[in-house]
């Protein structure tokens, strides 16, 4: 099956006073490669949190983020650093001390300081439901993101197999002009035979040879039986469950060395056209499949 790494996905939980929200998105990379935004009160969970967007996923740029909301609750979510605030208090008065200040020191001298706040702290019970929400949440949205790329490596297979079509029939014209070379080479070995009969020092051993190279050079029947076997395994791995895209970009890169073979050993401006046809659908090809799981 054809699975594209790009996609996207989202999800909202409810559930014990709080709200989690989670937006995941995918592109394609060579790897897996994880990252999720957490809020600090959770961010040590975040090697755990990966393993679950793991089993969903075996290869792309992943990137996630998590949004945490209380519910029905009055507290504003921040505490005062009561050694922060003594801090302060202590380098103001210390400062006024030596500058000769009799300022009295202001709470709106303290607000001044904004490491006095610090982001409330969740006890261990209320870290491990949101463990289970954000796991949640990130399980769902993950499966929402491969729906997309399931669809879209829908269309990318329907669009694979026309143009692999495309490439089979412009290899089997390669073939039939392959077929009408030799006889025109034969033609024109006539003719240099001819020429050679008419030199007293004509040498048998070296029209052997000629011939010999020319039939090597015009052959291509090796190039064309590993070419279809290329486009046959191609077609089956499109259809295959686990994920190809590593199996179609080796095959696309044997195809090229094919395809590359047939028009150096063609030697023929027609060949030469469809070679470059070929190599074209080719890289068309080759840059779609780096999209693919």
């Amino acid at each position: 099956m054809i699975i594209s790494m790009t996609g996207f996905g989202k999800a909202e939980i409810s559930d014990s006073g709080y709200h989690v929200s989670v937006e995941i998105k995918s592109v394609n990379n060579r790897f897996c490669d994880i990252s999720i935004y957490l809020p600090q009160p959770v961010r040590s969970l975040e090697t755990k949190l990966k393993d679950v967007v793991l089993k969903r996923i075996q290869r792309g740029k992943i990137s996630a983020s998590v949004r945490i909301e209380k519910q029905n609750v009055a507290e504003i979510g921040i505490d005062l650093d009561a050694k922060v605030v003594q801090s302060y208090v202590k380098l103001l008065n210390d400062l006024k001390t030596f500058a000769a200040i009799d300022e009295t020191i202001k709470i709106e001298h303290l607000l001044n300081f904004k490491d006095i706040f610090a982001p409330k702290q969740e006890s261990d019970e209320e870290i491990i439901i949101l463990e289970e929400l954000i796991s949640l949440g990130l399980d769902k949205a993950a499966a929402e993101m491969n729906i997309m790329r399931v669809q879209e490596g829908s269309h990318l297979a329907t669009d694979l197999k026309e143009r692999i079509n495309s490439i089979e029939e412009q290899v089997y014209f390669v073939q039939q002009r392959a077929a009408l070379r030799v006889p025109e080479a034969r033609f024109k070995m006539q003719d240099r035979l001819k020429n050679l009969l008419e030199d007293e020092n004509f040498d048998m051993n070296r029209l052997e040879l000629e011939i010999a190279v020319l039939a090597d050079r015009l052959d291509i029947t090796e190039e064309i039986v590993r070419m279809g076997s290329h486009l046959k395994y191609f077609r089956q791995a499109i259809d295959a469950k686990e994920a190809v895209g590593r199996k179609l970009n080796f095959l696309i890169q044997e195809m090229n060395r094919e395809v590359n073979t047939m028009g150096s050993k063609s030697n023929d401006a027609e060949v030469a056209h469809l070679v470059v046809s070929i190599k074209e659908s080719l890289e068309i090809i080759r840059e779609q499949i780096q999209n693919i799981e």
